[in-house]
């Protein structure tokens, strides 16, 4: 099929024995909901867009996840989401195919998130600052962050006023180009131990 794209075959490939299975099976759900969703790699790791992002999968050592680009605005009347629960994607770690919901409620899922993406809906930007004890760091966000691994730890060991920076920074984006330029150059930065303003001192 002419939206597959090799880079995915390798990226499975090199995955671990458990994680393949899992891979294959969300790619063909995706595929099989929609011949119109093509396939790409964003951060060393495979996307499926249709008029931009409709979600991505990854694996680690240990789980795969899979997650929703705009999971927030999807209308979960099967309570599968987790968002915000600092979990790996949209429904947390999933180590084997019985972690994911059923490929009838994924397909729903995807179709939704196809039609908000041809709406040119956009996930809105909370205006209501989050409680001081906690910050809530969007899923995809640490999820691409662990790509790295010197990324995430960069992340992990700074002060919660530089995770609040950066996070910040990500979540006011006003478009999706603008939002995945700064994921890109976030972990650039990161991955060189950087902190948000790190140009302004010293």
């Amino acid at each position: 099929m002419e939206n597959l794209d090799p880079r995915v075959d390798a990226f499975i490939a090199k995955s671990s024995a458990f994680a393949k299975p899992i891979l294959e099976h969300i790619r063909q759900v995706v595929h099989e909901t929609s011949p119109l969703i093509t396939e790409t790699i964003k951060w060393g790791f495979p996307f499926f867009d249709y008029n931009g992002p409709v979600c991505n999968m990854s694996a680690f050592k240990e789980y795969c996840s899979l997650g929703f680009w705009k999971a927030t605005l999807l209308n979960d009347t099967y309570n599968v989401l987790k968002i915000g629960d600092g979990k790996a994607g949209s429904f947390g770690p999933i180590k084997s195919i019985d972690d994911l919901p059923s490929k009838e409620i994924l397909a729903d899922l995807i179709r939704q998130a196809m039609a908000l993406n041809e709406s040119g809906i956009k996930v809105p930007v909370k205006k209501e600052p989050a409680p001081k004890t906690e910050l809530i760091v969007p899923d995809y966000f640490l999820d691409f962050l662990a790509t790295k691994p010197r990324a995430i730890e960069t992340f992990h060991n700074f002060s919660n006023s530089h995770k609040k920076e950066y996070t910040e920074w990500i979540i006011d984006a006003k478009t999706e180009a603008t939002r995945l330029k700064r994921m890109e150059t976030a972990l650039e930065w990161m991955s060189e131990g950087k902190s948000r303003h790190w140009k302004y001192k010293g």
